[in-house]
């Protein structure tokens, strides 16, 4: 990258006037007692270098789904499977493998709550992100019925297969756990149905949706966390810094206290 930025400056195609890898001088790497010698006696030592990026990158906040672009995604879709499935990750913020690894026994309808475990044997190579298992309950009335309809409905019967989405119909991969590809796929045929493709709208927004749907709602940083499986705050942070709604109703709220006081 460091000779690149090189050649761009030489042929005058880079706006700025300095390579924005910076080479530093590695103290810690000279300190190293096993590090590569010169071969030659007579050789001087090189010194360690390391290469600092000076160029900011950018940190894109979460874009959550509009209430009527959803709307229109749940009307394209055909199957209780991926209503479903839209529906879950929606209301629970689950992530696709996450979502995509629930195995029956993770239900639990009275008490209206599903397990997320961490599982590293799926046959179509599924993962969830984080190693610890949580507990998502699902009060909205509206992720909990569509699964139930799909498992007793739709979902084949005759399955010994422990996991909840399979690929339905009548074809040789009937009876397969869902993967990664046919969750997408099924997400941009919907997407393109409605006539609300973009780039940026994927499966993995219906989380974004729903981590800033309930921090806007009021729930508390530290319960949005451990309710979305996040090892650091910093993720959460993200979704609370999105709500510019209280920012502006904390900004009225402060002119009308300055105008009050004169």
């Amino acid at each position: 990258m460091s000779s690149f930025y090189e050649y761009l400056i030489a042929a005058g195609r880079y706006h700025g006037t300095e390579n924005p890898l910076v080479k530093q001088e590695d103290t810690a790497a000279a300190r190293v007692p096993t590090r590569h010698r010169a071969p030659l006696v007579t050789s001087a030592d090189q010194r360690p270098i390391r290469r600092t990026l000076r160029v900011r990158a950018t940190d894109p906040l979460p874009r959550p789904i509009p209430d009527d672009t959803y709307l229109a995604i749940l009307e394209q879709l055909h199957t209780l499977r991926d209503r479903a499935l839209v529906e879950l990750m929606w209301e629970g913020g689950f992530r696709p493998g996450e979502v995509l690894g629930l195995q029956l026994d993770d239900i639990s309808y009275g008490r209206r709550r599903i397990t997320v475990r961490h599982r590293a044997n799926h046959p179509q190579r599924v993962r969830q992100k984080s190693r610890r298992d949580r507990v998502v309950d699902l009060l909205e009335e509206r992720a909990l019925p569509a699964l139930n309809r799909y498992v007793m409905l739709e979902r084949p019967q005759d399955s010994d297969d422990p996991y909840v989405f399979l690929v339905g119909g009548r074809g040789a991969r009937r009876h397969v756990p869902l993967s990664y590809n046919g969750l997408f796929r099924m997400f941009t045929r919907a997407t393109t149905r409605a006539g609300v493709r973009s780039a940026w709208l994927t499966p993995h927004s219906l989380r974004h949706t729903h981590a800033t749907r309930m921090s806007q709602l009021g729930m508390r940083e530290l319960s949005l966390a451990a309710r979305l499986g996040h090892a650091s705050f910093e993720s959460t942070r993200k979704y609370v810094e999105v709500t510019a709604l209280e920012v502006l109703d904390d900004y009225r709220n402060a002119l009308l206290c300055d105008r009050s006081g004169q």
